[in-house]
């Protein structure tokens, strides 16, 4: 097989992940909050010698959120305009999207430099801080609780299970469980080759409204699509299982989308056995994977009441 071949070969694979993966979203279009996009103060940290941007909204103990696969700090738009009222709300654009800095090496995007990247924002907010994470903001979100407790006081993840959860899931599939995460595995496997953030990405927030679509789409533009590729190339193992997982010191609140295909809810199973702390976990049968966004006002207002509860 040429390279040829294998780009092409490639490039056909991307298509049709893609088309699952980053299938338009069942969100109607709502730019009640698309005004958080200019109203949020910018910032910007050191982690090495790596740029990473973040933005805050409010007032109060921090909150910082971390977005996944593929996405921004803008995915959080309806929880920190929710809880700016109470809190100093904070999101970030994690290495290789939007304004943070694009390494190019695969090596470059494993998960001890992400999580040092995340030690440089928590550090500038001022611990302790409440951690949020979706999809790979997830599985990030729960190795820096694990790592840092001292730092966290509260953990909220949306729809990733917990790494034990996750790599039990992997590790006895069901046939239609490993069709489901195939995407994973043929991006973990695939090669660089510097190709553009694909079409369907760029389009893929037009049901929302011309404005929102229209930030994202300026937003992927200046992202780097192998940078995103390079957290399954170079973390993927890890996410389903590997490393050391001490038990959560820290109350958690999950949300989990039951119609999610990508992350199946089989791995919530024993969850509350790997917390030491009060766990509340909040299914959501009518929704998928993107819940904060599906389920805007049932997360925003859900995550602020619990918040308060545990001030």
């Amino acid at each position: 097989m040429t390279l040829y071949d294998s780009r092409c070969r490639w490039a056909r694979c991307a298509t049709l992940l893609l088309a699952c993966v980053l299938a338009p979203l069942a969100v109607a279009a709502d730019d009640s909050n698309a005004d958080v996009w200019d109203r949020v103060d910018h910032h910007t940290v050191k982690s090495g010698e790596i740029d990473i941007h973040y933005v805050t909204l409010g007032e109060g103990k921090p909150v910082l959120f971390l977005h996944g696969f593929p996405d921004l700090w803008y995915s959080w738009r309806h929880q920190m305009a929710a809880l700016e009222g109470e809190f100093r709300t904070a999101a970030m654009d994690l290495r290789g999207y939007n304004r943070s800095g694009q390494p190019k090496r695969v090596e470059d995007y494993r998960m001890p430099l992400i999580l040092s990247d995340v030690a440089a924002v928590v550090e500038d907010l001022g611990a302790p801080i409440t951690l949020v994470g979706h999809d790979w903001g997830g599985g990030i979100a729960w190795r820096y609780a694990m790592e840092h407790p001292e730092q966290i006081e509260r953990l909220v993840i949306l729809n990733l299970t917990h790494p034990r959860g996750y790599g039990n899931v992997i590790a006895n599939a069901t046939e239609a469980q490993r069709r489901n995460t195939e995407y994973a595995r043929n991006f973990a496997t695939s090669e660089p080759d510097g190709s553009p953030v694909p079409e369907g990405l760029l389009n893929r927030y037009a049901s929302e409204g011309e404005k929102v679509a229209g930030h994202y789409r300026e937003a992927f533009e200046r992202s780097y699509w192998d940078g995103m590729l390079n957290y399954y190339r170079a973390n993927y193992g890890q996410v389903a299982g590997g490393g050391e997982m001490p038990n959560l010191q820290m109350p958690v609140l999950q949300f989990h989308g039951l119609k999610d295909t990508a992350v199946d809810k089989d791995g919530l199973k024993n969850t509350w056995d790997w917390i030491d702390r009060d766990y509340t976990l909040v299914t959501v049968p009518s929704v998928g994977h993107w819940v904060q966004l599906e389920a805007a006002d049932l997360v925003s207002n859900t995550m602020l009441a619990w918040l308060l509860a545990r001030e």
